[in-house]
């Protein structure tokens, strides 16, 4: 039997509809995609650093990050200064910047302010707020488009659905951004998708009405992806669609975001279930941005006007 899995721009195949690729293979293969995205992000980060005379340290550790410090200038070297205004004069948007970063202690360098995690050069949520808090993004019919979602929408970040639990009461675990109807996870360099045991995921009211929990990655007795898992039930839960953003350097992430989409039951939902890369979304956004995210991420090398 031959299957199709289709998103914006992927099409998975696969000869058997109940094959499943290696989870034990996969996360291998997720952290060694992930360290070498990290690397190529940090020493593009350290050129633009350098070239924009942008101050930033790198952190300790295993997994080294660059990480930029506010200057005095009311400018921020992980931003471009346009989104970062934005953000600034927002004060939902703003608050943002308080996420506090988790190994800062550990991991960065002393200083009179406390690190955040939106400082970190590897930070998902400031790739994404750095594209959906630029000005005039709301109006851009590239966009619009791509997304599918109406003319004027604004960008929450952070957003907590209601996710149905067996008990009546509702789980409400973080997504990263509600633009409309459309609910989005962004990712960049996280190793995965969080593993959980199987007990979690049975909390939720219709997690056997959603999946085929035989269908389902699993590895060593846990559940793989079940942050995916959370947000195909929030989209299921709300009536939204729901997106992951990820790198075309990560197919890793890209192959398990299928593989939880193939373990969905109901036609209708797989359907508002897609995936977009940082570079698809990069090739609809005005000249600037698409510039800024060249050279500080990688992200998109087409530079003509649209």
């Amino acid at each position: 039997m031959r299957r199709v899995v289709r998103g914006f721009s992927q099409e998975i195949e696969s000869d058997d509809a109940d094959s499943v690729s290696d989870p034990v293979n996969s996360v291998t293969h997720m952290r060694c995609y992930a360290a070498a995205l990290r690397r190529e992000l940090n020493e593009s980060n350290r050129r633009y650093a350098t070239e924009n005379r942008l101050s930033h340290e790198l952190s300790y550790g295993q997994m080294p990050s660059i990480v930029y410090p506010p200057d005095e200038d009311n400018r921020h070297g992980n931003f471009i200064s346009e989104s970062y205004n934005a953000i600034c004069a927002d004060p939902s948007w703003s608050r943002r910047l308080n996420k506090v970063h988790t190994t800062a202690r550990t991991s960065l360098p002393k200083m009179d302010r406390r690190w955040r995690e939106l400082d970190c050069a590897t930070s998902s949520d400031a790739l994404l707020m750095n594209i959906f808090c630029y000005p005039e993004l709301a109006a851009n019919r590239g966009v619009l488009a791509l997304l599918g979602v109406d003319d004027g929408v604004r960008a929450i970040f952070g957003y907590k659905p209601r996710i149905p639990l067996k008990t009546g009461k509702f789980d409400r675990t973080e997504v990263d951004m509600k633009l409309g109807d459309l609910l989005v996870e962004a990712k960049l360099t996280e190793a995965d998708f969080q593993k959980c045991a199987f007990s979690c995921m049975e909390r939720y009211r219709d997690f056997r009405e959603v999946f085929d929990e035989d269908l389902l990655p699993s590895s060593s007795g846990l559940l793989l992806s079940c942050q995916l898992l959370r947000n195909v039930l929030a989209a299921y839960g709300e009536g939204r669609s729901f997106c992951v953003f990820c790198d075309h350097r990560r197919p890793d992430l890209i192959e398990a975001w299928y593989d939880i989409i193939r373990a969905v039951r109901p036609m209708e939902l797989r359907c508002r279930l897609n995936l977009l890369t940082w570079q698809e979304l990069a090739a609809v956004l005005p000249i600037a941005l698409r510039r800024f995210l060249a050279d500080k991420y990688g992200i998109g090398q087409c530079l003509e006007p649209h």
